[in-house]
């Protein structure tokens, strides 16, 4: 007996579809969901918003809370929000939420995106490093060894108390012969240093120093400063008023120093980004900006989320700049790297 076979050809089969089918069954149904336009209205107002807060952070006011500086501190982590957003229009399937968070996506890659290249370089004349220690730091002397075999030929230290400076000079004389502290910073160099005085950054007591480093490419004055902490409070909004008196001396300082070439090493309690502390910025550039790989957040150390760490530079050129292992304080301790 002959059994003859044929192809079912009609629509009931339960084979799977090809995926060009199941993507033009999407479309369709996209097509004729006329609400895909008109859903997700507020949601494509938040990621015009998170533009507007890129665009505009320099027109936020201070005068309440210094909200300017305290959105500046932290604007890199607006983009924490586009996921957020993203997900959200999927779920809402708003063809106008999605588009729109093109607009804040655009404007992050084109503040920020240099950052996130690896901009650092070889030689260079002269390693420096910076660090916070900590006061209530455990165990100062293995902080000052673990930044000391960073390679650094000079080494700035801050939040020094004057119980601990013994240990760290034990620590850090054998390899740096030549060291200055100032009130609580200090500065080791195995270069000899001259012309140490402290700098008056209008706290009361002394929390900057300069001096002069002699290099084998010619003198560097050399700068340690500690700016005021700041503080998020909800009955006071950022508290960074003293921190930002204290900037504005220390900007003066480093405009009437005498030499050309300048290095700045410091907590400086602020970014880069942040306006009141623009009477240091606009003179200096920043190392991590210049030649650094990645953001370089120093602070806190067990989840770095800014840095208010800074190694800055005038007269000179940055090659490289990076963050080093955490120690026992609360920051982490940076580097670079400098062509005089």
């Amino acid at each position: 007996m002959v059994q003859a076979y044929r192809a079912d050809t009609g629509n009931g089969g339960g084979g799977p579809q090809p995926s060009g089918s199941r993507f033009r069954d999407l479309r369709d149904r996209l097509a004729r969901d006329r609400g895909i336009w008109r859903r997700g209205t507020v949601l494509a107002g938040c990621s015009v918003l998170l533009t507007l807060v890129m665009l505009l952070h320099a027109h936020i006011p201070n005068t309440i809370g210094n909200l300017g500086s305290l959105t500046e501190t932290f604007l890199p982590w607006i983009a924490v929000f586009v996921p957020v957003l993203l997900v959200l229009g999927l779920v809402r399937r708003s063809a106008t939420a999605l588009i729109a968070l093109l607009l804040p996506v655009i404007v992050w890659l084109n503040v920020f995106g240099g950052l996130l290249t690896d901009k650092s370089g070889g030689g260079g004349d002269l390693t420096v490093a910076t660090h916070n220690v900590n006061a209530d730091n455990a165990d100062p002397a293995g902080t000052a060894q673990q930044v000391a075999g960073s390679g650094a030929d000079v080494i700035a230290l801050q939040e020094l108390p004057a119980g601990q400076v013994k240990t760290y000079e034990a620590a850090l004389d054998g390899r740096f012969p030549y060291h200055s502290v100032q009130g609580t910073v200090g500065l080791w160099s195995k270069y000899p240093i001259s012309d140490t005085r402290p700098v008056d950054i209008r706290m009361g007591w002394v929390r900057a120093m300069r001096t002069t480093v002699a290099t084998p490419g010619g003198k560097v004055g050399f700068v340690v400063a500690h700016l005021p902490s700041v503080r998020v409070k909800l009955h006071a909004g950022f508290t960074a008023n003293q921190r930002d008196q204290s900037a504005d001396a220390l900007g003066e300082a480093i405009a009437d120093e005498g030499l050309d070439r300048v290095v700045l090493l410091g907590d400086l309690n602020g970014t880069m980004n942040d306006r009141s502390l623009n009477a240091v910025t606009s003179q200096m550039r920043s190392t991590q900006g210049a030649a650094g790989d990645g953001f370089g957040f120093s602070w806190p150390a067990s989840f770095p989320m800014a840095r208010i760490d800074q190694i800055m530079v005038k007269g000179v050129d940055p090659v490289s700049s990076w963050t080093l292992p955490a120690t026992d304080s609360d920051h982490l301790p940076i580097a670079a790297r400098v062509k005089l």
